[in-house]
């Protein structure tokens, strides 16, 4: 869980989550200019870390690399299942 490889894999989750979050909390609103702004940063910022929490459980890319000796490079974006 602490190698770099694992930070990197679970950082890029956590980030992704957070954009589908915050685009979710936005995408509610009839009119741009009703989106609360700090409900949105604060929904993205606790998905973040939910995210990283799950994460601990443990990450299949991550398993992938360590088993098979590759970077991240080495791996496409099909071969990793959510």
């Amino acid at each position: 869980m602490g190698s770099k490889t694992w930070w990197r894999a679970a950082g890029i989750r956590a980030i992704k989550t957070m954009a589908q979050t915050a685009i979710a909390m936005i995408g509610t609103c009839v009119v741009l200019s009703e989106v609360d702004w700090k409900v949105v940063a604060s929904a993205a910022v606790l998905s973040g870390i939910l995210s990283l929490l799950t994460s601990v459980a443990g990450l299949p890319e991550v398993d992938l690399l360590e088993g098979a000796e590759l970077t991240m490079d080495d791996i496409e974006e099909e071969d990793i299942q959510p």
